[in-house]
């Protein structure tokens, strides 16, 4: 059965506080509905200081949907490593996952926006050690034994559900991250489609004796949103698409790559480009695709309006696909199938 994903940044130009606590109530609602029906993941993300309000706090939005849901997987895509301090992010981390029985997956990258590290007074360009350590002493910390840490003897309990440890990928479009990835023995998740960057790591997994694996977002990623009339819905919402693709857009320099990244600056050019789709039902399931990422409250998007969406995919478009039902998997199952979902985001 293909993947299926809700994605979730929390995104409201203008909100109140009121408003946007709404939001995230709906979207905790979603994931519960969502997993109702047998939706494999809800992927969430991390950025700070923007004025329309993204995300910044992504695991404790992956706990509140941990605690209304009972199967599906939340991927967090991407943590920006360097932000967080090394035992905390350990601790969390090892939290969620005892919470969810397994079901946290964890894309670690280092950013792309200088002045998210500027709001916490971390040096931009230590950003790569910084991303090291983190990796390290995350991966030290998670046996439950003491280790080095900075000059002293530090131990970091409890101990997580997943042994070895919670599923972590390292994320980046550069040679830096996929090496980076080889020499931890961590798996590879390139942020969009460059076979050239998969061939490069698997070098570098025989240079440093390790193994890994690679999860390589598809060639075309499209956000989906369903409406039974595209036309009216375009309308309606092609605002909201297009307000978060430019600013998706304008944080990131030339050198960067995303498998979601728009290059649109209007409506019609957004609705050409394909990057974020409006389908019906049936036009949803002629894609054929591999993994469906739904985007339910994209932009801003009236609530009620991302309501519709979600319901027409679970039950005009999920009952149709092929193959075996996720309802009932282990949760390291899960796991596995959100990982393979996560690697078609490359956020």
């Amino acid at each position: 059965m293909p993947v299926t994903v809700v994605r979730f940044n929390l995104v409201e130009p203008g909100a109140t506080p009121a408003s946007l606590g709404a939001r995230y109530r709906a979207a905790v609602e979603m994931a519960a509905y969502a997993d109702d029906r047998g939706i494999t993941t809800v992927q969430t993300e991390e950025h700070h200081g923007a004025a329309n309000n993204w995300l910044p706090s992504p695991f404790a939005f992956a706990g509140a949907v941990f605690g209304a849901t009972r199967r599906l997987a939340v991927t967090v895509s991407a943590v920006i490593g360097p932000l967080h301090d090394p035992l905390r992010l350990a601790e969390d981390i090892a939290v969620l996952d005892l919470l969810s029985g397994g079901r946290l997956v964890t894309v670690a990258g280092i950013g792309y926006r200088p002045e998210e590290y500027a709001l916490f007074d971390v040096e931009w360009k230590r950003r790569g050690r910084l991303q090291d350590e983190l990796l390290e002493t995350v991966l030290r910390a998670w046996t439950g034994e003491e280790f080095a840490y900075r000059g002293r003897t530090v131990r970091v309990t409890p101990r997580p559900y997943t042994q070895p440890h919670p599923l972590l990928l390292v994320g980046g479009s550069s040679t830096a991250a996929a090496r980076r990835a080889a020499r931890l023995g961590l798996p590879f998740f390139p942020s969009a489609h460059l076979p050239e960057l998969a061939a490069y790591y698997k070098e570098q997994l025989t240079e440093y004796g390790t193994e890994g694996w690679t999860m390589m977002p598809a060639a075309e990623t499209p956000l989906l949103h369903l409406a039974e009339d595209p036309d009216r819905a375009w309308a309606r919402c092609g605002g909201h698409f297009l307000h978060e693709a430019r600013t998706y857009a304008s944080w990131q320099s030339d050198g960067i790559r995303s498998a979601v990244r728009s290059a649109a600056t209007t409506v019609d050019e957004l609705r050409a480009e394909g990057v974020y789709r409006i389908v019906t039902p049936d036009e949803c399931l002629a894609l054929g695709l591999d993994t469906y990422v739904l985007h339910p409250l994209s932009g801003g998007m009236p609530v009620d309006e991302g309501w519709r969406s979600l319901h027409l995919f679970c039950e005009n478009v999920l009952p149709r696909l092929e193959g075996p039902s996720t309802a009932g998997l282990p949760a390291p199952a899960q796991g596995e199938r959100a990982t393979r979902a996560a690697a078609r985001l490359g956020q």
